[in-house]
């Protein structure tokens, strides 16, 4: 009879223990959607500004700089969306699945889910962008920070992406040059001959002077 109880007991405590494990990865998944909405905030507020310095830095003649502030743009546009859709795949699973089925991919997606939110932390807690303009040994230090934190982590389609802002943003903040004729300037007979006139001219003037 003890024996049965004492079933039931340790039933009812896996049960417990299940649904506590599985409160506590929701809490988890609030916890990093609650996050991402910080960042999606931010991102929105600092994407412009990065936009708005890389024009500057055009009007000045740092090209390498801006390029690579819109490198930055690009990466962590694409990390909130990559974590945000990783965040919507773990909660389907939560929701739609037998929790104990699936427990371990939740696990790796919610750890997945906060290394992409450190990194993003990264990228926010850079100090400010604008010290990437001047001419010194920490703007230096800065752009280097930058290219190390997103080196790796554009594909070849992101770059094409950036190139063809980087070009957008040279058209319109960029002077435009005249263009350069591609044929020689068509000379006239009389235009020819007019160096001849006057070597004649100031001759025949030396000859009379004498």
């Amino acid at each position: 009879m003890g024996s049965l109880f004492s079933k039931k007991k340790d039933a009812g405590h896996s049960l417990q223990s299940r649904v506590t494990e599985k409160d506590q990865v929701i809490l988890q998944l609030k916890t990093q959607r609650d996050k991402m909405k910080i960042y999606v905030k931010k991102n929105q507020k600092t994407m412009e500004k990065d936009r708005e310095v890389a024009r500057q830095l055009l009007k000045v003649g740092k090209k390498d700089r801006a390029l690579i502030l819109l490198k930055k743009k690009k990466y962590v546009d694409q990390m909130v969306e990559k974590t945000l859709r990783q965040l919507n795949q773990i909660e389907s699973m939560v929701q739609d699945l037998e929790f104990a089925e699936i427990e371990q991919r939740v696990l790796e997606g919610l750890k997945k889910g906060n290394e992409s939110l450190k990194e993003m932390n990264k990228m926010f807690s850079i100090e400010d962008v604008e010290k990437i303009m001047d001419d010194t040994r920490e703007a230096a230090e800065y752009q280097e920070e930058i290219s190390n934190l997103i080196a790796g982590g554009l594909s070849q389609n992101d770059l094409a992406d950036v190139e063809e802002e980087f070009e957008k943003l040279m058209e319109t903040e960029l002077p435009q040059l005249p263009e350069v004729p591609s044929e020689e300037p068509v000379v006239s007979e009389a235009e020819r001959e007019r160096p001849v006139r006057e070597k004649a001219r100031r001759e025949k003037v030396l000859v009379t002077a004498e």
